[in-house]
């Protein structure tokens, strides 16, 4: 009885922490959890008072446990009957049979425009089990579908050049090419409402505001994804986010046609550095299995940490190896494309003391941005004192936002993130003001190389005459296409639901940095952005299921 109490009261306490953290009820991030629990584990032991929260559980939960045994010390000191037994039994699997029934059609009933009021009235353990079952999402089951023929022809209207029911396409570069190294780095949890362009006063990114000033500013991009191995899979492999698990996590996840596969063609040295263990969120598996070389914290030595928590080892560290890393490449001889994955901006925000205005035990959100940033000027002013840092472009962009949580299913301030190319004497400071994803940053970056090679991406070069604005943005069950001032959401069960985009200005902020917008729901259906957006999510499931997304050879 005691273990029960314990299990509905721990129950609680978890569901609490999670709203705390994510805004909703259990969701696959819950489930994701169960498997990563060293990571976990740790993150909870260091990110909240673990010992005083389970002391006064144990106390609660005994306390209701006396008083549960006392008021039922009848039934154990009289065995019932066998005819009170069967009653006891009939009672229970009618109530446990009606309990099957009402869950889920209570379930349906979530019907609010606001997502919070339907997370609250929510069963907690209900959402989990569903997040669960739907890990592995079958668009063509679940989702609204067209004619083959007829999804690429849309398809090909987005993407022009595509052939042969898939999205390869010739890009051909009327320039010579331009092996510049490359250095890829996505910075964890870093939202764009950070920054202060996007109306941030309270000065926590004072290196990249200023950075941005020297930068192609890509000010109107949106990340694929809440989690970070769909901010992985977009700049890897420029694929729209598909229902389900990331590629990243799935077990046909190897030989992709990846951003480090076209730097392979071109003799490129290609790695992914992370200063955690890239076990974690199968990242390991994941870039191993598409040719990428792992630097991660089990490539350190004891004397080159300085400081770690469960994460991996702070930003600072890292800043250290990757410019060992890039020196050792240097002298090869080859150009080199770096992806380097950051980790301190991260519960439970802890890093060195004395290194930036926030103590690094305070635990606070704003300290592990600040931090960060500090690392990021760190690695900065380290590379500008190195023979290959005028040969180099410098990619910065967010994996995904701080929080997910909204009063839509897909709030758009939520998936808003800073992107910038720096490359001084290369690329021009500029603000690029367009309508663009996650996926395009690196075909972008190809075309400012004047790469030529067979593409597969669904990214594009929004730098190209041909490009036409639009963003693709999902949670693990509900995509999204941003097109025209609409927003339209593919959901399980062929549901589709469209969203005019009412922009909330904010007084003081450049037109192109302004976030919120209202999402009305709309009386009249747009049915040619119901078939863009089935275009874009139906035709990725395609080539993914197909295997026609794989990689050449080398």
């Amino acid at each position: 009885m005691f273990l029960y109490v314990v299990l509905i009261l721990q129950n609680a306490i978890s569901e609490y922490f999670f709203w705390n953290e994510f805004g909703v009820k259990y969701n696959f991030i819950a489930v994701n959890y169960l498997v990563y629990t060293n990571e976990v584990i740790g993150n909870i032991m260091e990110s909240y008072p673990v010992i005083p929260i389970f002391t006064t559980l144990f106390l609660i939960a005994g306390i209701i446990t006396y008083f549960i045994i006392k008021r039922s010390k009848i039934y154990i000191e009289k065995i019932p009957s066998v005819f009170e037994k069967i009653q006891i039994t009939f009672i229970y699997f009618l109530l446990f049979s009606i309990s099957l029934w009402a869950v889920p059609n209570l379930a349906k009933a979530e019907n609010a425009t606001n997502v919070f009021t339907n997370e609250l009235q929510a069963n907690g353990i209900y959402r989990f089990y569903l997040a669960y079952e739907n890990s592995e999402l079958d668009y063509f089951k679940f989702y609204k579908t067209l004619p083959e023929n007829k999804v690429y022809e849309l398809l090909a209207r987005q993407i022009p050049h595509i052939i042969n029911f898939s999205t390869a396409r010739q890009i051909q570069s009327k320039s010579a090419e331009i092996h510049k190294n490359v250095v890829l780095i996505t910075i964890e949890s870093y939202s764009a409402d950070f920054m202060k362009m996007y109306g941030n006063d309270k000065n926590i990114t004072p290196f990249l505001d200023d950075l941005a000033t020297k930068s192609l500013v890509f000010t109107n991009l949106y990340a694929s994804g809440n989690r970070t191995v769909r901010g992985l899979e977009a700049v890897t492999l420029c694929l729209p986010p598909t229902a389900g698990e990331s590629v990243v996590k799935r077990k046909d996840n190897k030989h992709k046609f990846s951003t480090g596969s076209v730097f392979k063609s071109k003799g490129y040295q290609v790695k992914y550095l992370y200063g955690g263990d890239a076990f974690f969120d199968n990242m390991e598996d994941f870039f191993s299995g598409n040719n990428y070389n792992i630097v991660d914290k089990k490539s350190f030595q004891p004397e080159e940490i300085t400081f770690s928590n469960i994460w991996g080892v702070c930003d600072e560290d890292m800043v250290n190896k990757a410019i060992q890393i890039m020196n050792t490449e240097a002298q090869s001889g080859k150009p080199f494309f770096n992806h380097w994955m950051t980790v301190s901006n991260h519960r439970p925000f802890t890093y060195p003391n004395n290194k930036i205005d926030i103590p690094g035990d305070a635990k606070s959100r704003d300290g592990g941005v600040k931090y960060t940033d500090y690392a990021l000027k760190k690695f900065f002013s380290m590379a500008q004192k190195q023979p290959w840092f005028k040969n180099t472009v410098f990619v910065i962009v967010a994996d995904h936002c701080a929080s997910s949580a909204g009063k839509t299913k897909l709030p758009l301030d939520k998936y808003r993130i800073p992107a910038m190319i720096y490359a001084p004497g290369f690329v021009k400071p500029k603000h690029y003001i367009q309508l663009m994803s996650q996926i395009d940053l690196m075909p972008t970056l190809f075309g400012l190389l004047n790469f030529n090679y067979q593409s597969k991406f669904f990214g594009q070069d929004v730098l190209n005459k041909d490009y036409k604005p639009r963003a693709l943005i999902a949670t693990y069950q509900d995509l999204g296409l941003i097109k025209d001032n609409v927003l339209t959401i593919l959901s399980p069960k062929q549901q589709v639901k469209q969203y005019e985009l009412i922009l909330k200005p904010k007084e003081g902020i450049e037109a192109d940095c302004q976030l919120y917008y209202d999402e009305k729901p709309m009386k009249k259906e747009r049915i040619d952005l119901v078939n863009d957006a089935i275009s874009f999510y139906q035709t990725a499931s395609d080539v993914l299921k197909k295997k026609k997304y794989e990689r050449q050879k080398f």
